[in-house]
């Protein structure tokens, strides 16, 4: 039996572990109760995230799903649309919370990852009257997660900001690797702040902290956003030992991401003579559609994690390799090896 830490874990970058310098300055934070506003190591950490972004505030959430939800029922009321594509981790993996704590009724364009067509969700709005479901904002993820960590080109978000303008709905990034876009294509995290009305961006993916995402916006929105996270109870009390964790993170581990995208590639490089890379690889993901292949995504984990190399398995004959903080050269020789055995096989 292979023990657990001498696994390849290419899951997610969710499975990392705090580093020591990371659990230092948790074991050192001054904290105080947040609920009321008192904890001096969250304030620090909303105040940085939104100037980040160049928004009025921030808001620190204990997850990406709770974020996002409360950034939608900021920009949509209940029984109002929310547009997204149909591969958004808000409709996807969010266990239907948009219609279960917002009432929002959801729509979606068909899943193209990263490349949205602008002028195809122009077409999807719906304005009010008519006695159809008027829409109120539009979602769209960077990096996107079933996409392949594909980047959505900045391009592309300024004429959706246009479109959103012109029909007078909100636009919400869920962000929650928008560090690896900003690596990626060198964009300013400010820059693409300006285009959202609220944005998710998570410190417990590719930033390495063990808990922690925040909701961007205007002061006004945070304001209303503190009750929402409450009533979905997500207020909490001495978090600043989990905010010293962002921001560590964000003192640290935005610029090394650079690392994950170069190890993603190596990867890539590894599966792709073999027909299964699904579409090419930008940041840390390595998507596997293996439609054409005699292995299942099943059946592939299940080999792999028999040689001590664990894989995410998406759907029958799609599966996901994700590099992060704890996954080194050595594992990335040792899994690409692993991998390429078993494909050729």
């Amino acid at each position: 039996m292979i023990v657990a830490d001498a696994f390849v874990d290419l899951r997610s970058d969710t499975v990392t572990r705090p580093t020591p310098g990371m659990r230092e300055v948790m074991a050192t934070a001054e904290v105080g109760d947040d609920v009321y506003g008192e904890d001096p190591t969250v304030n620090a950490l909303e105040a940085e995230v939104a100037a980040l972004f160049g928004h009025e505030a921030a808001l620190f959430a204990p997850s990406g799903s709770m974020a996002n939800q409360i950034a939608l029922q900021l920009l949509v009321s209940p029984g109002n649309e929310l547009l997204c594509d149909a591969d958004a981790h808000v409709v996807t993996y969010e266990i239907g919370a948009a219609a279960a704590y917002g009432g929002i009724s959801s729509r979606t364009w068909p899943a193209v990852g990263a490349d949205i067509d602008p002028e195809t969700v122009a077409g999807m709005i719906r304005p009010d009257g008519y006695f159809a479901v008027p829409t109120r904002a539009i979602a769209v993820e960077q990096t996107h997660n079933r996409g392949g960590g594909g980047v959505i080109p900045l391009a592309t978000l300024r004429e959706l900001r246009r479109v959103a303008d012109e029909a007078g709905v909100a636009l919400h990034c869920d962000g929650a690797r928008i560090w690896h876009a900003h690596v990626a294509d060198a964009v300013p995290l400010v820059e693409y702040g300006q285009l959202f009305d609220t944005l998710s961006v998570c410190l417990s993916k590719g930033l390495g902290a063990p808990v922690g995402s925040l909701v961007v916006g205007s002061a006004e929105k945070i304001e209303r956003a503190r009750l929402i996270r409450k009533r979905m109870g997500g207020g909490m009390r001495q978090a600043g030992i989990l905010a010293a964790a962002g921001r560590y993170a964000l003192a640290h581990h935005v610029d090394r991401l650079a690392e994950d995208h170069a190890r993603a590639a190596r990867l890539a490089e590894a599966v792709a003579p073999f027909g299964v890379l699904a579409a090419p690889v930008r940041t840390n993901l390595v998507p596997l559609d293996l439609s054409k292949h005699a292995l299942d995504a099943r059946a592939l984990a299940a080999a792999a994690r028999a040689e001590g190399v664990l894989i995410s398995v998406l759907g029958p004959r799609t599966a996901r390799l994700v590099t992060h903080l704890d996954l080194d050269d050595a594992g990335v020789t040792r899994a690409a090896s692993v991998l390429a055995r078993l494909l050729a096989a």
